[in-house]
């Protein structure tokens, strides 16, 4: 098996959380041949002599195979850390996901997205401005992810879907736990027009818990996170506190001063979160990676509609200008393709090749 299965084999093993399978990934440099470990060697990972010896018994490829064949009966399609479908931006963070379990469009993991997040009891103001920026979002391409919450979470994920746009929804459950039951029938369309994203196994049995860990998902695999409402004790408010961790954009609309809805929002104004008056506050960040052009403007032949491969490597440059070799060693991949896609991006003018061959984003 390669490390793809093997890794899913790992994540899928009771008792072995986020932490434990970094340390083998990390200290063993044999753990693609997990197969063949016998309790010694699992004891050598840093497992207790009874988990060793579970796992020594069960971590067979006829057992992971099971699993892969009921994920693949179930319409899940895992996604792990070492594969190019993996979010870049989720690899950046100080905590990724080993494997995230993905239901639908997996294309939208590569794609400029925004979160979209807010309270679970909003009002019809918190409503009406999360659907107008929501719209504009999604007439300029982006992919908007929220966490098929009540509330705010919710009001997006519908507005993104009318507007005929694309959603992400990131669950505190399996991608098998429908939570809550009452977004059932959202759940489905968004299968249909977007994506499911979790972290945890089918048939994980769920926890108030796991709803925190959720929030650094939505957080990380973004380029910014908007608040459209929140009191102080917002679930939103850790994700922008993640979000600011990670070093990403923070967003806040701000409320009537009277309203404990506004609270949390306007706490972020205060901490230095960007005003969010309408969409235009939001797209302007981002104008370089917008797929679809706004009609007031007109633009050079530009950055609109990169590729999966085009919008990797410029996000690479976004980070600072890199030599070939750099950019080669960090993507991995060979010469042909990395010049082909330097090339593409040179031609759409996202790209320029400075002397001694430096490249460096318009």
């Amino acid at each position: 098996m390669d490390k793809h299965s093997i890794l899913i084999g790992l994540h899928e093993s009771p008792g072995l959380g986020w932490k434990r399978i970094s340390d083998i990934v990390t200290n063993r440099t044999d753990w693609e041949h997990a197969l063949q470990f016998s309790p010694g060697d699992w004891m050598e990972c840093g497992l207790e002599a009874e988990l060793a010896l579970k796992m020594a018994g069960h971590f067979k490829a006829s057992w992971i195979q099971e699993r892969m064949e009921l994920m693949e009966r179930k319409g899940v399609v895992p996604v792990t850390v070492f594969d190019e479908a993996y979010p870049i931006l989720m690899k950046e963070t100080g905590r990724p996901p080993w494997v995230l379990y993905t239901v639908g469009n997996q294309r939208l993991l590569a794609d400029l997205s925004i979160a979209m997040i807010g309270t679970r009891m909003p009002t019809a103001y918190g409503r009406k401005v999360g659907i107008i920026l929501t719209e504009a979002l999604c007439s300029r391409g982006v992919t908007i992810v929220s966490g098929l919450a009540r509330g705010i979470d919710g009001v997006c994920h519908e507005a993104a879907l009318q507007a005929g746009g694309a959603t992400i929804a990131v669950l505190g459950t399996a991608v098998d736990e429908i939570y809550p039951r009452e977004h059932a029938s959202l759940y489905r369309r968004i299968v249909e027009q977007g994506l499911i994203v979790s972290e945890y196994p089918i048939g994980t049995k769920g926890h108030p818990g796991m709803f925190p860990q959720r929030n650094r998902i939505i957080a990380g695999m973004t380029r910014g996170t908007v608040v459209v409402e929140a009191d102080m004790r917002s679930g939103s408010l850790i994700t922008a506190d993640q979000a600011l961790e990670e070093g990403r954009d923070v967003f806040a609309v701000p409320g009537p001063v009277t309203s404990p809805k506004s609270r949390g929002t306007l706490g972020l104004l205060k901490q230095g979160a960007k005003i969010v008056t309408e969409p235009s506050d939001i797209l302007e960040e981002y104008e370089h990676l917008l797929s679809v052009a706004s009609p007031s403007v007109t633009q050079e032949p530009p950055r609109n509609e990169l590729t999966i491969d085009e919008r990797r490597i410029y996000h690479m440059l976004e980070q600072g200008n890199s030599t070939f070799e750099e950019l080669m060693n960090e993507s991995g991949w060979d010469f042909g393709l990395l010049h082909s896609v330097l090339l593409s991006l040179i031609m759409k003018k996202a790209v320029v090749q400075l002397p001694g061959s430096v490249y460096k984003i318009i």
